[in-house]
């Protein structure tokens, strides 16, 4: 197909707030968070598309940001695909799939892959993963105790994540440092010092998903042929009605992993110990019943971290949100980081509040097909990193954050620390 060089003229005037802009993504949050405010007082607003290096024919996007229009498009795949792109930017649908997997499918298609995945996670399995994440955490934190300064994203936020990714999917040891880089590198691009040496972002993300995906693929052919009591062998050799993961579809596999389960749970490792140095009585409430509060807990750090920002669907029919005409074809953009902010859901949404309960947050998506389906391993490394932190070195000082500029992840690149 080709692609005019401009996009076609727009159906409608677009909203007078930019979205769209590299400006409006490098404020800080609560900046952006005032122009979400006033989309949520209003209707669905339509606006332009996002920068692109490249031609493409879109034309805008609806802007989801109230939580009941969120769960409102997620929970209508039949009417709101995934099929057609994720990303609210106008990203070639061949480079989301090479990093979306199933998340790029409706069903019954995704409820075959989905269902394919979640068969090799059997109870022996879960109990495995959860018996690595128990004790990453408390490595992680054996080395911790007494660094004195540090940057708490490179020390802590950043490894027990691919460290479970790793172990789940077998990574060897010696190869780990090569796929965390690969995984941290997919969102943040080219370091400064590369961009300046004119290093390509596009082919530079295309070489760290090569890695990746040839990783899991290795080590998916190993396992074919010498099985072993471990999840890669209960990956390649789960069927459901008669299908199988190839290696390709496992080597997605892996780069989904890599993205969704190192980002989200690094981001908000570290939203939630600059939260809790900042709300120190917050800290207090949660340690004077662990046990009973810590589960709580958790949904609020998720809901006030918001890691993943924002996702896309597209109509496929015409339709309806709250009233507004959607016509099939147009983008629909979920606005995560405005629906955890909705004040028509939330108390206080803007405070940091671990006891808030009922928390209806959408960090882990708006429900449906699409839900988190790593969201039990999600919480299950924050409970344990937390509780090895918050017991063992109660006293961290957590410095001002450096944020990352992105319009996907929430994300803080440094965070100074000093942990005595």
């Amino acid at each position: 197909m080709t692609l005019p060089s401009t996009p076609p003229a727009s159906p409608r005037p677009y909203s007078e707030v930019d979205l769209s802009s590299r400006a409006f993504w490098d404020r800080t949050f609560d900046e952006r968070e005032q122009s979400f405010a006033a989309l949520r007082r209003g209707e669905l607003s339509w606006h332009q598309p996002f920068d692109a290096p490249f031609p493409h024919a879109e034309t805008g996007f609806w802007a989801a940001t109230r939580l009941e229009d969120i769960t409102f498009v997620s929970r209508r795949p039949e009417i709101f695909s995934s099929a057609e792109g994720i990303a609210i930017s106008p990203l070639p649908k061949q480079i989301q799939e090479m990093t979306a997997f199933f998340l790029m499918m409706d069903p019954p298609e995704h409820t075959t892959f989905r269902r394919l995945i979640s068969e090799a996670f059997t109870p022996r399995q879960v109990a495995r993963v959860q018996s690595q994440i128990a004790a990453g955490a408390e490595e992680i934190v054996d080395g911790l105790v007494g660094a004195g300064s540090v940057d708490f994203v490179t020390a802590c936020s950043g490894i027990l994540p691919m460290r479970t990714v790793s172990d789940m999917i077998g990574i060897a040891p010696g190869d780990r440092e090569a796929v965390r880089h690969a995984a941290e590198a997919l969102f943040a691009g080219p370091s400064p010092a590369e961009r300046a040496a004119g290093v390509d972002p596009l082919g530079f993300m295309l070489s760290q998903i090569e890695l990746l995906r040839t990783a899991a693929i290795e080590i998916a052919r190993h396992r074919r042929e010498h099985p072993a009591d471990d999840l890669m062998t209960n990956i390649v050799q789960a069927e459901v009605d008669g299908h199988r993961l190839t290696d390709e579809q496992i080597g997605a596999f892996m780069i989904l992993l890599s993205s969704a389960g190192n980002d989200t749970t690094k981001q908000t490792t570290s939203h939630t110990i600059l939260a809790l140095s900042r709300h120190p009585e917050q800290k207090q409430w949660l340690m004077a019943d662990w046990d009973g509060r810590i589960g709580r807990a958790v949904e609020e750090f998720v809901r006030w971290g918001t890691p993943v920002m924002d996702f896309a669907r597209t109509a496929v029919v015409d339709t309806e949100i709250r009233g507004t005409p959607v016509l099939a074809g147009e983008k629909v953009a979920l606005f995560y980081c405005s629906g955890n902010r909705d004040e028509t859901v939330f108390e206080r949404p803007h405070d940091f509040d671990l006891a808030r309960t009922p928390n209806p947050h959408v960090g882990f998506g708006g429900g449906g097909v699409h839900y988190c389906l790593g969201h039990s391993v999600a919480k299950s490394q924050l409970r344990n990193l937390f509780q090895q932190l918050l017991t063992r070195i109660p006293d961290i000082e957590i410095g001002e954050p450096e944020w990352l500029p992105n319009t996907f992840v929430h994300g803080i690149e440094r965070l100074p620390a000093y942990i005595p």
